[in-house]
């Protein structure tokens, strides 16, 4: 693997960050940083929808992001819908 390697919150799996999106609490909203330049702390994840419903399992966004309480996931799965379609 050449270039920044990254931690998926769902699988546990070392990926190229390439392979990833990266997730952020934006407004108090879990939202995908596409451009990956959003402030703040960020949680990796594959585009896998799998990944996403092991994550929501675990409740590891709100540990990896480091917030109080649920967050609501609805935006990142819409999102990797259509980037899966783009594909």
């Amino acid at each position: 693997m050449t270039g920044p390697v990254r931690t998926c919150v769902g699988c546990r799996r070392r990926a190229l960050n390439d392979e990833l999106v990266r997730l952020v609490v934006a407004h108090g909203e879990l939202v995908v940083d596409e451009r990956r330049r959003l402030p703040g702390r960020g949680a990796w994840l594959h585009r896998d929808p799998a990944c996403l419903v092991k994550a929501e399992r675990k409740r590891a966004f709100p540990r990896a992001l480091r917030v109080p309480g649920p967050l609501d996931t609805s935006a990142v799965r819409a999102a990797l819908e259509r980037l899966a379609t783009e594909e």
